[in-house]
């Protein structure tokens, strides 16, 4: 055999790829079904951007070459940062320093830029308008496509409505989940009904009814024919619920903690009420023990700790503590109280009893216990036990007079003010029970015993009132402020006449009045009496103490007897708070102290015709005539009063006379309308003719001669008539106005419309002016020249509320309420404004918010009629009988003048008798149903 040499062995037996590096997508393993990985050594360990570099280990030296280099790759300009256009994308001159005419080069380039960007701002901003308005007619808001959808819905009936399903309607219900089912557990007592139809207590284990009822596998509830016994099952599981009971029962003193009979219903209050964190609970707990181990007489420890766990629900610990804190610290109260509030009602009285033991002169550990009692007698006895005690007290006095009878009550408050000689309210509680002849003895006493309480003489004054000693009441007073002063107390006229409203809240009217007279000049400056007195005048009507405002006016009008304004705040006073008699006779008090003052003798004239005592009026104007002779204001309350009693001859005689002696443009204005309104046109014409010669720039004169040249159809001479009193009175609004309704009368809209553009040129910012000019287009069925003429109109008066309340019912019925809302941003208290959210909110009928609205707008102005009409005729609507007097009553008070249709009624001359009510009532048929 031959010797192999074993290097040639070791080449055969060598694989020939080893060594030899794998090819491009070999994978190991792949032709067996195996996949490949890759692990972290073939691509390198993993690093995030913010990790510390590979280098962190390197030389200071090699670390500074790096930097330098990347700073120098930094600053190289090189081609890939280079731009056709804009050049490099860094700064070619960052290293210079950045001096004046660098700063002066890049502010004129800015000029350029912003130059360049002006030219082009119309064209840029003309074009994204018409790309919005484009955008939004290929894209509407879903709101705006489902309003035609909206706007239909008036048509839906009451019955529509109701039987509209709501979202969650039982009756869909199957219909959406047919095949739900509903699996209820079966109770006993129906399975010991009649099953089957035969009477059976027992059910068969094998069946499937069995399986529902858990232990059925129990020995002893199989009967001996495998059934399963019902009935023994009801008897284990009372008798289960038993042995629980007694388990949980605490015999210990005597008491059982749980309610066998109650106890289901009492699980509810064993529930902790806490929602926190249990965390919180055991640090706050450990805490408080740390508090009262370190400081055991400290009693708010031991509270807060009865009180943790009383909110956590555990209340016998809470006991517990609260009890062991009574016993490290008896003579805390309030320990002994909050323990007595956690214990039940019978344990408690036993916690407070020891309580009174250790501290027998807490009074409000006696008033605990006689809280505890439920008896009357029981009280009593407590707080007589108490009174032994500490006889000082007068909250415990107070206490136990309550609960007697006034006999027994009269002899306890004679002890009490012998032990508490201090204490007014019980002086006074004893002299209200006692005789007037003791009860004087009483005051007498306490005076005494307390000589700088004002509350002792202001009794004793209440006291001779009551008892018909009116004339001592006075004097009473008077010696209460020199005695209060002489033992050193401050007279403070607050004080004393918040004591006056107490007496006149309690009927005693002269103490009230002296106690007024004796301190309203107190500590006030000569200057000052007269602004004063009308404040405090102010002030008690607006407490509703009448009667000291009263005799604060009396006071100040002896003081001031020739102040007309004191005497016209009094007779107005009169007039919203006293009687008719008490009206006139500050009137007539009045005009003898000031004669000249004609609205006092004109107030007294309206108060007796409005009585009906018409002569009465008539004797006190012609003693008016006496004291201002020629006064335009009495001649022309003679002619209403004459002309309102329909005495139209005497009236005319009266205005003959007034025009002879004192011909005013008034005066000429009311014999015209007197002619007028009986129908006299040829001498209404003739006497306006004459007066516009006389008084040309009265405009109401040339308004009156073109409304009756219109009634006589002389349209023609009513447009020459109006024209002229516009060369007259250029300035007044209602003859543009009228001149522009008459000529749209005649069928010349462009001439209307160029009437009102000369008022409005003449008056520029107008409101009015432009409300004409809109409500002409509107009537001319132009609305989009009037939402145009509205725009131009808001641009130039934007605080006009007349035109922002048109503005609201000129939109959509969807952005009303938008408008509505833009117009009490700028309007928030203008009537007109008010007038129209209330409106909007009657068409939605949101009844509750429209009277709301209503009543804050005439509260606003009450002198806007339109208002009080729209209000009248909702409550016709929505509201009752009473509601609706009322409304009429309150507008009669108010007396409305202007308004626009208000007025459209009550000018008209064909109303000129109408009273308020009657023009109210006119008013409401005129006017339409918001919608």
């Amino acid at each position: 055999m031959a010797h192999i040499p074993a290097t040639s062995l070791g080449s055969k037996s060598k694989k020939h790829f080893l060594g030899v590096p794998a090819p491009l997508g070999y994978v190991a393993g792949v032709g067996r079904g195996a996949t490949g990985f890759t692990t972290r050594s073939d691509i390198g360990p993993a690093r995030d951007a913010n990790d510390v570099s590979d280098d962190r280990h390197a030389p200071p030296a090699a670390k500074r070459k790096k930097k330098e280099e990347e700073e120098e790759d930094d600053e190289d300009l090189n081609d890939s940062n280079y731009d056709e256009f804009s050049g490099y994308s860094g700064s070619l001159f960052s290293k210079d320093p950045y001096d004046k005419d660098d700063a002066e080069a890049d502010a004129i380039y800015e000029n350029i830029d912003k130059r360049m960007d002006e030219k082009r701002k119309e064209y840029r901003e003309k074009r994204l308008k018409e790309d919005l308005e484009r955008y939004r007619q290929e894209r509407p808001k879903i709101q705006q496509q489902f309003s035609d959808l909206k706007r239909s819905l008036i048509m839906v009936s009451e019955d529509e409505w109701a039987n509209l399903p709501e979202v969650g309607d039982s009756r869909n219900k199957k219909q959406r989940n047919p095949r739900a089912e509903k699996f209820t557990p079966l109770p006993d007592s129906v399975l010991s009904r009649n099953l089957g139809g035969e009477t059976a207590s027992t059910i068969d284990a094998r069946s499937g009814l069995a399986s529902m009822i858990p232990g059925v596998a129990t020995p002893g509830m199989l009967t001996p024919s495998g059934d399963l016994d019902l009935r023994k099952i009801g008897q284990a599981r009372n008798t289960l619920m038993n042995v629980k009971l007694s388990q949980v029962s605490d015999s210990v003193a005597g008491q059982t903690v749980v309610d066998p009979k109650g106890y289901l219903t009492d699980l509810q209050s064993m529930i902790p009420t806490y929602g926190g964190d249990i965390n919180d609970i055991k640090k706050a707990r450990l805490l408080l023990k740390s508090v009262r181990e370190t400081n055991p007489n400290h009693p708010p420890a031991w509270i807060a700790s009865a009180r943790l766990e009383e909110v956590t629900g555990k209340v016998q610990m809470a006991r517990n503590l609260i009890m062991r804190g009574c016993e490290v610290n008896p003579l805390s109260e309030d320990l002994w109280l909050e323990a007595a509030r956690l214990q039940p009602p019978d344990t408690a009285k036993g916690v407070i009893a020891q309580a009174a033991r250790h501290i027998p002169t807490s009074v409000r550990i006696w008033i605990k216990a006689a809280d505890l009692e439920t008896e009357a007698k029981a009280k009593r006895r407590v707080f007589r036990k108490a009174l032994e005690h500490i006889p000082n007290s007068v909250r415990l006095w107070k206490a136990a007079v309550e609960l007697e009878n006034p006999e027994d009550a009269k002899i306890l408050l004679s002890r009490a003010v012998e032990c508490c000689n201090t204490s007014v309210e019980l002086w006074l509680a004893l002299a209200r029970l006692e005789t007037y002849e003791n009860a004087r003895k009483v005051l007498n006493k306490a005076r005494e015993n307390i000589p700088t309480d004002r509350q002792i003489w202001t009794t004793a004054a209440k006291l001779e009132e009551a008892n018909g000693n009116n004339h001592m009441v006075e004097k009473i007073i008077d010696r209460a402020l020199t005695s209060l002063s002489a033992n050193g107390v401050e007279i403070n006229r607050d004080q004393w006449l918040q004591e006056a409203m107490e007496a006149e809240k309690s009927g005693a009217i002269k103490c009230c009045q002296a106690i007024v007279k004796a301190v309203i000049g107190v500590g006030i400056d000569e200057e000052d009496r007269k602004q004063t007195w009308i404040d405090d005048a102010d002030h008690c009507a607006k407490e509703g103490a009448f009667e000291c405002a009263r005799a604060v006016y009396t006071f100040a009008l002896s003081e001031f007897p020739s102040k007309k304004s004191i005497w016209l705040r009094a007779a107005y006073f009169e007039k919203n708070h006293g009687t008719r008699e008490s009206l006139e006779a500050i009137l007539q008090k009045a005009v003898a102290h000031c004669p000249k003052s004609e609205v006092l003798w004109l107030m007294g004239a309206k108060s007796k015709w409005m009585a009906g005592d018409v002569p009465a009026a008539r004797g006190i104007l012609s003693l008016a005539f006496q004291a201002n002779p020629n006064s335009e204001d009495i001649w022309l309350a003679a002619v209403k009063l004459e002309s309102e009693n329909s005495e139209y001859e005497r009236a005319r005689r009266l205005l003959a006379k007034a025009r002879a002696s004192a011909p005013t443009p008034r005066v000429m204005m009311k014999s015209a309308k007197l002619e007028w309104a009986l129908n006299n046109l040829e001498d209404a014409l003739g006497l306006l003719e004459d007066a516009v010669k006389v008084f040309p720039d009265f405009a109401k004169l040339w308004m009156m001669k073109g409304q009756i040249e219109e009634q006589k159809k002389l349209l023609e001479r009513a447009v020459e008539t109006y024209n002229a009193g516009l060369k007259k009175c250029p300035n007044s609004i209602p003859l543009w106005i009228l001149l522009s309704s008459l000529e749209e009368r005649r069928k010349l809209l462009t001439k209307a419309r160029s009437v009102l553009e000369r008022g409005r040129l003449k008056n520029p910012k107008n409101p009015t002016l432009w409300l004409a000019a809109i409500r002409i287009e509107i009537r001319a069925g132009l609305k989009d020249m009037a939402n145009t003429l509205m725009a131009r109109a808001l641009q130039d008066c934007p605080n006009a509320g007349e035109l922002w309340a048109e503005a609201i019912f000129l939109e959509a019925r969807p952005q009303r309420k938008s408008k509505s809302v833009d117009a009490l941003k700028k309007c928030e208290h203008d009537p007109h404004v008010l007038l129209s959210v209330s409106k909007l909110f009657w068409s939605e009928r949101k009844i509750q918010k429209c009277r709301d609205w209503f009543n804050r707008t005439i509260k606003i102005d009450p002198d806007f009629g339109d208002a009080w009409a729209y209000f009248y005729k909702f409550e016709l609507q929505h509201g009752t009988e009473q509601q609706q007097n009322e409304l009429v009553e309150r507008c009669v008070t108010a007396e409305p003048k202007h308004g626009e249709d208000w007025c459209r009624v009550s000018k008209d001359i064909a109303n000129w008798c109408l009273k308020t009510d009657e023009v109210l009532k006119a008013v409401v048929k005129i006017l339409p149903t918001p919608i």
